[in-house]
C-alpha cells in the first residue's frame, strides 16, 4: 500500500537523502508560485488538502526567469514553520549573482529548509531563447551544486531529462550531464514530467552505465485538460504519446478527461514503482484533487520492501 510519511531519525526529520538511502519509496509534489494573493489563496488550500496524505516532501517553483523568487521563498518558509510537511527549497541560476544565491540559501537554513532543488532555470524569455548567465551568477546547474553544498549540510536534488533537454545534443549528453551534478554532490534528481515510462527507464540504465547511482525520481503529472498538454510539451518538451493522445482525443465533457487523465497517471505510477523507481513526484499545477484520486487509487496495491526495490534499481544497470 502507498503509505508517503515522514519518519523521525534521532528526533528529527530525515533529509531526502536519508529517505531514499533506507530504500522507503518516496511520494512527493510540487506547486507552483502563486502570481497574486488570490493564487496564494487558492495554493494554500491545495497544501491543506494534501498535507494528510503524508508525502515525503513538497516543493514550490520559481516562476518563468526567476520572477518569483520571493514569493516562492516566503511560501517554502511558512511551509516548514506552519505545517507538517518537509519543504525542498527550489534554488535557480537565472538572474541571480553569487551573492544573492548565498542569500537565499541562508534564507532557507534560517528557516528550517535543508534540503535543495538546484536547478539551472529556463531562460527569462522561456524555453528555446538563448541562455545567458547573470555577469556575477553562474552558468550550470553543477556550479549551483557546489555553491549549496560548500554552505552548509543540504541534500541537493537537481532535474534529469527522460525526453533530451532542448538545449541537449542527445540523450547519452543528458546522462553525462546528471552524472556530473552528483559529481558535484547531488543525492538525489526528479525528472522532468513525461506520459509512458520507456524514456524513464531508459534514462535510468544509460546513467548506471556510467558507474553513477543517484536515484532519479520519476515525475508525473495527471492530465486534467486538452490545453494542458498541450502547454506541458510547450514548455517542457515531453512528448505524448500517439496511444495516450488517442484515449482524449474523442472527449468533448471536462469531467471525462480528467477522469482519463486520471487513470493514465495511475497507470504509469503503478508500472513505474512495480519496475523499482524509488518513488513518484506530482507536479499538482496548484489543483489537489486529480493528485489525491491518483494517490487513492494507487492505495490499493502493495509495494516493495525497500530491499526489494534496491534490487530492481540495482537490476536496471
Amino acid at each position: 500500500m502507498v503509505e508517503a510519511h515522514r519518519q523521525s531519525v534521532g528526533g528529527r526529520t530525515p533529509s531526502i537523502r536519508e529517505v531514499i538511502a533506507a530504500g522507503t519509496a518516496t511520494f512527493s509534489f510540487e506547486f507552483m508560485p502563486p502570481r497574486d494573493d488570490e493564487g496564494e489563496v487558492r495554493l494554500w488550500q491545495a497544501i491543506r488538502e494534501l498535507e494528510p496524505l503524508r508525502p515525503t516532501f513538497v516543493s514550490v517553483t520559481y516562476g518563468a526567469g526567476g520572477s518569483t523568487r520571493e514569493r516562492t521563498v516566503r511560501v517554502t518558509e511558512r511551509i516548514a514553520s506552519e505545517t507538517t510537511l518537509t519543504p525542498v527549497g527550489h534554488l535557480t541560476c537565472v538572474g541571480h549573482s553569487r551573492q544573492e544565491l548565498r542569500a537565499v540559501v541562508g534564507a532557507y537554513a534560517d528557516a528550517g529548509v535543508r534540503n535543495v532543488l538546484a536547478l539551472r532555470g529556463d531562460p527569462p524569455g522561456g524555453p528555446g531563447n538563448p541562455w545567458t548567465p547573470h555577469p556575477e551568477g553562474l552558468n550550470y546547474a553543477v556550479e549551483l551544486v557546489r555553491l549549496v553544498r560548500e554552505l552548509g549540510d543540504f541534500s541537493v536534488g537537481v532535474a534529469a531529462f527522460p525526453d533530451r533537454h532542448p538545449e541537449s545534443a542527445d540523450l547519452d549528453a543528458d546522462a553525462a550531464v546528471l552524472v556530473a551534478k552528483a559529481q558535484a554532490g547531488a543525492d538525489f534528481a526528479i525528472t522532468q514530467l513525461f506520459y509512458e515510462a520507456a524514456p524513464y527507464f531508459a534514462l535510468v540504465r544509460r546513467v548506471r552505465r556510467l558507474g553513477c547511482d543517484i536515484p532519479i525520481i520519476p515525475g508525473v503529472m495527471p492530465i486534467t485538460s486538452v490545453a494542458q498538454v498541450q502547454r506541458s510539451v510547450r514548455l517542457s518538451g515531453a512528448a505524448v504519446p500517439a496511444s495516450i493522445v488517442a484515449r482524449f482525443s474523442r472527449l468533448d465533457d471536462p469531467q471525462q478527461v480528467r477522469a482519463v487523465g486520471v487513470e493514465v497517471a495511475t497507470e504509469l505510477s503503478r508500472e513505474l514503482l512495480d519496475a523499482g523507481a524509488p518513488g513518484l513526484h506530482f507536479y499538482t499545477l496548484n489543483r489537489s484533487r486529480a493528485t489525491r484520486e491518483v494517490f487513492a487509487a494507487l492505495q490499493s496495491e502493495p509495494l516493495l520492501d525497500g530491499a526489494a526495490r534496491r534490487r530492481l534499481r540495482d537490476g536496471l544497470a
